[in-house]
């Protein structure tokens, strides 16, 4: 390793060839897993419970998970003190 520096490899973020190949034979086959449970969730002929199921299955490959901060500062700050921060 060169001076804590990476070099070579795969970029951060992109796919292995195996990854890739596998992600683009189930795009090519029509119908993917999430495709699949989002189907199945706007389904109204469904029941309300596999409905539901589907909706949390699908959720993390739509929405983010948020992630937990912790405040390292200080909790309290007066008016006079946030005024002689900006003198």
């Amino acid at each position: 390793m060169a001076a804590g520096k990476k070099t070579g490899g795969r970029v951060k973020g992109v796919p292995n060839k195996a990854s890739a190949a596998k992600a683009q034979e189930v795009a090519a086959s029509g119908l993917t897993p999430l495709d699949y449970m989002l189907a199945i969730m706007r389904d109204e002929t469904a029941t309300v419970d596999r409905r539901d199921d589907m909706a949390k299955a699908a959720a993390p490959y739509v929405h983010p998970k948020l992630a937990a901060v912790e405040h390292s500062g200080s909790l309290t700050l007066s008016h006079e003190a946030a005024l002689d921060e900006l003198k």
